[in-house]
């Protein structure tokens, strides 16, 4: 039987990837079972008692064995009280409304309205809400959009669980989480000024649609994976040539390889 303050043994997966951790992940999580009241993927931590200020978080990921991956890994945190987890990007803002959480891991991809577009409505909503931003895709895609947005940090799924545990502290101490290779491109940036490349005149779906199509995926595909009409993804494909002065897709890989766009 569970009992408050038991000694439960921990779960050690210090030397994986986030990634890692999400894809091999067998059995429950320790600790209590989960609470019918707080719904299936609730789970109840505790912390030492010993007047340690304890932490709500939010993991948000389309891949179940990823979200499991991440609530192991953060139950080694004797400050996390609890762990909730959110597969979409509605569920997310509608999970942020309903709680109060000290931070959210909110990926990049997923169904519907990206991370990006909920960053963007979580910051105008809730101003104070932390996020910390998970992605797999490398930190030169996405992380200068993600921190320009609102986001306190920019994790890849490739790091390893000390790097996750450091970031959700420092976020949720109201601190930024800056790897020293994003401070640097952050730094380019500035110093870029107003020199904008063809791709950072792009909205965030605009740029996600055209490295999907770079990718190679079809448009029945994108729309798809994005929970979004076949139409809608040609109109997105239709401004992206037009704002880069491009004719077709072929120019876009080329485009999209010559700056290190693709993972």
């Amino acid at each position: 039987m569970y009992r408050p303050g038991g000694n439960y043994p921990a779960v050690r997966l210090k030397s994986a990837s986030i990634h890692q951790c999400g894809i091999n992940v067998q059995g429950s999580p320790p600790g209590p079972p989960h609470s019918p009241a707080r719904g299936r993927c609730f789970m109840q931590l505790f912390s030492d008692g010993r007047g340690k200020t304890v932490m709500r978080i939010l993991v948000a990921d389309d891949h179940a064995l990823v979200r499991e991956g991440l609530r192991r890994i953060l139950s080694e945190m004797p400050d996390v009280i609890a762990v909730d987890e959110a597969a979409a990007g509605q569920e997310v803002l509608r999970k942020a409304w309903e709680r109060d959480y000290d931070v959210i891991l909110l990926d990049i991809s997923m169904p519907g309205r990206s991370g990006l577009d909920v960053l963007k409505q979580l910051r105008n909503d809730k101003p104070s809400l932390k996020i910390l931003m998970l992605s797999m895709h490398p930190e030169d895609h996405y992380a200068v959009r993600a921190i320009k947005a609102g986001a306190y940090g920019y994790l890849t799924k490739g790091s390893n669980a000390d790097e996750l545990l450091d970031a959700v502290r420092k976020v949720a101490s109201g601190r930024k989480y800056i790897s020293p290779s994003l401070a640097e491109t952050l730094a380019c940036h500035m110093e870029n000024g107003s020199g904008k490349l063809l791709h950072e005149t792009l909205s965030d779906r605009e740029f996600e649609v055209m490295c999907m199509i770079a990718s190679g995926k079809t448009v029945k595909e994108i729309a798809s994976e994005l929970s979004l009409s076949v139409k809608t993804i040609s109109t997105y494909r239709t401004r992206i040539l037009c704002k880069m002065g491009m004719k077709n897709n072929a120019q876009l890989t080329h485009y999209t390889i010559q700056n290190r766009l693709l993972g």
